[in-house]
């Protein structure tokens, strides 16, 4: 499908970070279109260095914008260094017809300048104002974006039910997934070299390690059963490396590139989802949960709401808060048969795809093109029988 827009991306999550919602529209679009993926800024290496744009070309992804201001400016200064960078960009690249999506609110302050676009779309993964560290302004912020988005979509159902009386076009797309790709985990295969010398049975997450992370409950069960090997993938961001729990069966194996998680999930008995229930995760609907199930992996979590509706009501995922049941609810997942699990979770998950919610997407965004370009013919007409009258 060729589409007749660029699209610019206004994200406050970096494209080498790890492999998330974004990464999987955005990749889509690309295939289709030019795609500017604009990043939060930087500073300069440099005093004596002027203002400019890093761009770079992923391969089979988008241009990658990076805006490098003066270290130390202000705020309303950065943004408007930042204003003019991409008012130039549009310019330089010859960027016409195009449709933004925002990630993140605050990218309205550095998009003002900008010629009107096709369309506006805010996929609102997150409650970003709920999170570590957020700009005081998200919110007044999220309310100006509402009022200029033409559609906004929503990353689960607990977000969608806060969201969908503050949009006239409010649409919900929970997490999908790549099952062929999860699903390589459920063959045999060689061990990555770092996870090969770890004993079983083997519990495993995946993801950022952040504020959302219950280091407590995950010391607390390891010690409980101290055979036990937990193994643990992600960066480190937002609280100090030093807080997360040291033992001699937790192991901490960094951050893996996307297309390397299913090596490690391959030697998983459990998979899991040790979030901690607070203002940060309130709203999140986990991405890994459906791939965890596509790679063949029983599943425990904490009661995060998007968890337990529906994959804790449809038994593909155990739910548990305190260490004793968390405990009880992996050894359920030692002794489960994972054949029939699969065979659940793929019966569940063969609705569930991003190439669909991408299609769908898009399906939208030309819809509100279309009416878009209705209303700006009708508001012509208008004016020229208003001149003639």
């Amino acid at each position: 499908m060729k589409l007749d827009y660029d699209l610019v991306c206004l994200s406050h999550l970096r494209w080498d970070f790890v492999y998330q919602r974004p990464h999987h529209l955005v990749s889509r679009f690309a295939r289709s279109t030019r795609v500017f993926f604009v990043e939060e800024s930087l500073p300069l290496d440099s005093a004596d260095e002027q203002p400019r744009l890093d761009l770079s070309k992923r391969d089979g992804g988008p241009i990658v914008v990076v805006p490098r201001v003066p270290d130390g400016v202000s705020v309303a200064e950065s943004e408007r260094i930042q204003a003019k960078l991409l008012s130039e960009l549009f310019v330089t690249a010859r960027i016409g017809a195009h449709v933004l999506w925002y990630y993140t609110p605050m990218a309205l302050g550095i998009t003002s300048e900008l010629p009107p676009p096709l369309a506006t779309v805010y996929d609102c993964m997150d409650e970003l104002s709920a999170f570590q560290d957020a700009p005081p302004a998200l919110l007044l912020r999220e309310r100006q974006l509402f009022r200029r988005a033409d559609l906004v979509f929503t990353g689960g159902q607990s977000l969608y039910e806060a969201k969908r009386d503050k949009h006239p076009s409010a649409h919900l797309f929970p997490s999908s997934v790549e099952v062929d790709h999860f699903n390589a985990a459920r063959q045999p295969q060689s061990e990555p070299e770092d996870q090969a010398q770890i004993g079983y049975p083997r519990l495993g997450f995946f993801g950022v390690l952040d504020e959302r992370f219950d280091a407590g409950l995950l010391a607390a069960v390891a010690d409980l059963r101290p055979t036990w090997q937990f193994v643990l993938l992600g960066p480190v961001a937002k609280i100090e490396p030093a807080s997360l729990p040291r033992r001699d069966n937790i192991h901490y194996l960094g951050p893996k590139a996307y297309r390397d998680l299913p090596r490690y999930l391959a030697g998983w008995d459990v998979a899991l989802i040790p979030f901690a229930r607070n203002a940060a995760t309130r709203y999140i609907s986990p991405t890994k949960t459906p791939e965890y199930l596509a790679a063949g992996c029983p599943v425990v979590s904490t009661s995060i709401r998007d968890v337990v509706e529906p994959y804790g009501r449809l038994g593909l995922a155990r739910i548990a808060d305190t260490p004793s049941h968390f405990v009880a609810a992996a050894e359920a997942c030692l002794a489960e048969d994972r054949t029939e699990l699969c065979a659940r979770a793929d019966a569940f998950l063969a609705s569930s795809s991003w190439d669909a919610t991408w299609s769908a997407m898009v399906a939208l965004v030309d819809s509100a093109i279309e009416g878009g370009l209705d209303r700006s013919a009708a508001e012509k007409l208008r004016l020229v029988g208003t001149v003639r009258a």
